[in-house]
């Protein structure tokens, strides 16, 4: 993993099974400036059953056209060639190609194209063979958690380190499988608790409306950030509504960088470069209220604290009072040590 926060556009299925659709998702992603644009490795036949209903969302988003899931996820399979493809066009674009695997076979697949990075769906988190084949690779996991419970999680994790994997290896994203998810079950907070149970880095995974919550994740300590896109929010297909547009990840992207910048800090309260030439413009130094003879003392009743503050600070304001004044000074004078006795 970087040091920096790794943002991942999931692409996912929003292609549309068109291969054009799916370039200019690469596009938008490129221009947008994150580490990696995700799509999805499966074959409809190995992963659901021919009568396998469709979710509430994929009802909503897909309307009726298509009856099951397998109808569904079979008009949005990628072939070998379509990920050859892609990669070559990721390459092009100077972004990563990434995918989730969602059985075994496609993670051997996936390893075959060289990637050193995998990432577990959620609907994958209790699937014991998959997490078993994905551990022995021993290479880095990113583990999403829709739909379970710190037991699941941590049970998965047991699974991926039964082997070479270690706890440093894997990031563990706090997620929610509803599309879009509603404010008040996203629960920020779980992420923290995954991180202090399980010892791992951890993420989140987006499914809400908009981008606030995956820039509140980063502030909160999130090192990977995944989030779904689309060229067009109305297009027909069961990701798209909960989706970004184009716009909105790039506004997502800067925004999750500037918070990285904002965050980055040692914890250490000083006095930063940029502000310190606004010091003695917004300080105030001790003035005389009213003019003063030679020999006269300070006093509650001729001294204010006004601006600059290029003289005496006003925290010293006790000290001064009780002072000679040495020579004649008219109203307003800002005193300098050399003023009084």
């Amino acid at each position: 993993m970087k040091d920096r926060v790794l943002i991942i556009a999931e692409a996912g299925v929003n292609h549309n099974g068109n291969m054009e659709v799916a370039r200019q998702l690469i596009d938008a992603a490129a221009s947008a400036k994150v580490d990696y644009v995700k799509f999805q490795t499966f074959k409809a036949d190995t992963i659901v059953s021919k009568t396998a209903k469709k979710a509430d969302y994929q009802k909503t988003n897909t309307g009726n056209k298509v009856d099951t899931q397998y109808e569904m996820l079979k008009s949005l399979e990628l072939s070998d060639q379509d990920h050859k493809e892609l990669i070559s066009y990721c390459k092009q674009k100077n972004i990563n190609f990434f995918s989730t695997a969602f059985d075994t076979k496609g993670l051997d697949y996936l390893n075959s194209l060289g990637f050193e990075l995998f990432k577990v769906p959620s609907g994958e988190i209790t699937n014991f063979p998959y997490l078993r084949k994905l551990a022995s690779f021993n290479k880095p996991v990113i583990l999403s958690t829709g739909m379970s419970n710190m037991e699941e999680i941590e049970e998965a994790i047991k699974v991926l380190t039964s082997q070479n994997l270690t706890h440093k290896e894997i990031t563990v994203l706090h997620c929610n499988t509803e599309y879009p998810t509603p404010m008040e079950d996203v629960n920020l907070k779980a992420m923290q608790t995954i991180a202090d149970t399980c010892k791992v880095e951890i993420g989140y995974s987006d499914h809400t409306l908009g981008i606030e919550v995956p820039i509140a994740a980063v502030a909160m300590g999130a090192k990977v950030i995944e989030k779904h896109f689309t060229l067009d929010r109305s297009l027909p297909g069961p990701d798209h509504r909960a989706s970004l547009e184009p716009n909105e990840l790039v506004n997502m992207v800067q925004s999750i960088r500037n918070i990285e910048n904002a965050i980055s800090g040692d914890g250490t309260k000083c006095i930063s470069k940029s502000e310190s030439k606004n010091l003695a413009i917004a300080r105030k130094s001790i003035h005389l209220n009213k003019a003063l003879k030679k020999g006269e003392l300070l006093s509650e009743n001729n001294l204010i604290a006004l601006r600059p503050g290029t003289g005496i600070s006003p925290m010293e304001w006790k000290n001064l009072l009780g002072k000679k004044i040495i020579k004649s000074l008219p109203a307003y004078t800002l005193l300098k040590k050399e003023d009084f006795e």
